[in-house]
């Protein structure tokens, strides 16, 4: 068979398959028929990004919502030294024991029936913070009584960032941090809130 004839034959057999095998075509390019295909000048090959992980304090042996707290700390502001997220979360602990529902005196309600007294992750109390957490809610669409909308109202509200830059690019002692902490809450008492905040300190692993 000459090559014309071949080439007329693999032709109607590819055709015959709907398409022509690779072989099929590796066959004429080597043949001399064809020319191998040059990819598009328009053609770019676009990589793929590398998304750099970045490590955070994180706290295997807490509570969800304690976790919860600490991962939105991180994620939605610049503190990165660990005393200072320690010192933020110990207080936290010693307000409320991450109990978002707390009404002061330790009742279990919603945000409508706690009607003294603070309320809430870190036990908002005078009438403007208390308000404050409702007007957040209400502007946002979230339950003030949830651990998720009190999170976000705790950091984003007026006096907390006021007081966080310095919890932010610091390196202090959590005792060194008590201080901001003291006119972020303005407690009363100040009971085992520093205690906490070590005992965080050493559960944190950077990971």
């Amino acid at each position: 068979m000459g090559r014309l004839p071949f080439i007329i034959a693999i032709f109607l057999v590819g055709i015959t398959a709907k398409t022509i095998s690779p072989m099929i075509v590796e066959t004429l390019i080597a043949m001399g028929f064809l020319m191998p295909q040059q990819p598009s000048p328009d053609s770019t090959v676009i990589p793929i990004p590398v998304v750099e992980y970045k490590k955070s304090w994180k706290c295997p042996d807490c509570s969800e919502s304690e976790q919860y707290v600490l991962g939105k700390l991180q994620e939605k502001t610049k503190i990165t030294d660990r005393n200072a997220l320690a010192t933020i979360m110990g207080n936290i602990k010693q307000e409320s024991k991450f109990i978002s529902n707390i009404c002061e005196g330790g009742a279990r309600v919603s945000y409508k029936n706690c009607n003294s007294g603070g309320y809430g992750l870190i036990q908002w109390t005078s009438a403007g913070r208390y308000k404050g957490l409702g007007s957040f809610a209400n502007k946002y669409g979230c339950d003030p009584s949830t651990l998720q909308c009190q999170t976000r109202y705790m950091i984003n509200e007026n006096i907390f960032q006021r007081y966080l830059p310095e919890f932010e690019g610091q390196d202090f002692t959590i005792s060194q941090y008590m201080a901001p902490a003291y006119y972020w809450l303005g407690w009363g008492i100040k009971g085992n809130r520093e205690l906490y905040a070590y005992d965080y300190s050493e559960k944190f692993i950077l990971s």
